[in-house]
This record gives structure tokens, C-alpha cells and sequence, in this order.
């Protein structure tokens, strides 16, 4: 599967689940054509090829479409070997899944209560949003041993991908009140440090370069 000739990603420029999957082909020296989906009037080539979810992103290697970016990770760390994105250790390895499912299943979830939520429930959705960062850290610390620059250590894994993607955009996250982050340094200083490390890599600057010239259009 390595000499794929035909790599296809399609995708959103402000979908921070496509812009993991650009980052780990990018870090696995993957060459791909991406293609720009247009998320309000999807064509029936894209629903096809994620006919359950309907959703970006989508890897197509020759051909056979694989959706959702956790499992288009997976597939692209067990088909481009090197760099490795996962622990060689089995145990560790168990432990990266239980976290990656960990910011899947409880913390994107609350990014979309936090936006959708007013008044005394948005402030509360915010400190439970706080609360799960907090349990992050401290679970990654106890479990995968960081000794950085990355969660993956002296190469960015998996983790840093989700985190690094999805931290770059809650940075900058706009539903929020003045003054209050949702990445806090004071906080989560080890989970903010590694993504200051990723952001200064070239395959993220050059990413974010590429997608721009989608952002206005």
C-alpha cells in the first residue's frame, strides 16, 4: 500500500479534522491531491464516499475512500510506516487510543455546548470544558511519560496531531467571553508547551499556507 499511486484528500480549509489528516501525511512524507469540499452544497461523488456521516475528511487511496479522521489517522500511521506515530509499545499504544478517544468523545463535544450555550450555562460549560483539559494533562502525563518536546517525544505522535490541530483553533476560539482562554498556560503548561513546539514545525506552517487561499473564498 505504500506505492499507492493515487492519494486523494478532500476536505474543509476550516475543519480542524481535515487539517489533522494534512499533518500526518505531511509528517509521513505522503504525496496527495486535496480537494476543497464545499461543506453547503456537498456533490454526490463526496456523500458517497461517507454516505453514514456525511462529513470532511475523507482519505481516498486508490480509489477505496476511508472516513473520519481518527480512523484515517490510524490507517495512515499502519500503511506509511516511518515516522511512527504510536508508542512500539503495546501498553503505551493502548493508552494514546484511550486519550485520543478521550478528546473525541468528551472534549469536541463541549466545544459545540460551549458555542451553542448563553449566560450561566455557557460559563458552565466553559469550566467543565477547563475540567477535561486539566484531566488530559494530568492523564497523559501519568500515562505516556512525556519527555517533549512532544507528548510523543522527540517526534510529534499522534496525540500531538489531534491536539496541535484542535489547540490551534481553540486559541483563537471566538465564542468566549473577553479575558477568558480556553488554553491556559497556568493550567495546562505541559500540554501548552508541546503545542508551541508542533505549531513551529515546517509541515504546520506550510499547511496553514496552503489552506488559506481557501478561508475567503
Amino acid at each position: 500500500m505504500a506505492e499507492a499511486k493515487e492519494i486523494k484528500l478532500f476536505g474543509a480549509a476550516h475543519s480542524g479534522f481535515a487539517t489533522m489528516v494534512h499533518h500526518a501525511l505531511r509528517l509521513k512524507g505522503v504525496s496527495y491531491d486535496y480537494i476543497e469540499v464545499d461543506l453547503k452544497n456537498k456533490s454526490e461523488e463526496f456523500l458517497r464516499m461517507n454516505p453514514v456521516h456525511k462529513k470532511v475528511p475523507v482519505l481516498v487511496v486508490n480509489g477505496k475512500p476511508i472516513p473520519e479522521s481518527l480512523i484515517i489517522l490510524q490507517y495512515v500511521d499502519e500503511t506509511w510506516k516511518e515516522p511512527p506515530l504510536m508508542p512500539q509499545d503495546v501498553y503505551l499504544r493502548s493508552k494514546v487510543r484511550f486519550w485520543a478517544d478521550f478528546i473525541y468523545q468528551k472534549m469536541i463535544p463541549q466545544t459545540k455546548i460551549i458555542r451553542e450555550s448563553e449566560g450561566e450555562a455557557h460559563m458552565k460549560a466553559i469550566e467543565e470544558f477547563h475540567g477535561q483539559f486539566k484531566t488530559l494533562e494530568d492523564g497523559i502525563k501519568e500515562d505516556v511519560h512525556v519527555q517533549g518536546p512532544f507528548i510523543h517525544g522527540e517526534n510529534p505522535g499522534i496525540l500531538d496531531v489531534i491536539i496541535g490541530a484542535c489547540g490551534a483553533k481553540l486559541k483563537h476560539f471566538k465564542q468566549v467571553p473577553p479575558g477568558v482562554k480556553l488554553v491556559d498556560k497556568e493550567l495546562i503548561p505541559l500540554l501548552c508547551s508541546t503545542m508551541d513546539a508542533y505549531a513551529e514545525l515546517d509541515i504546520v506552517k506550510e499547511t496553514t499556507k496552503m489552506l488559506s487561499q481557501y478561508f475567503h473564498a
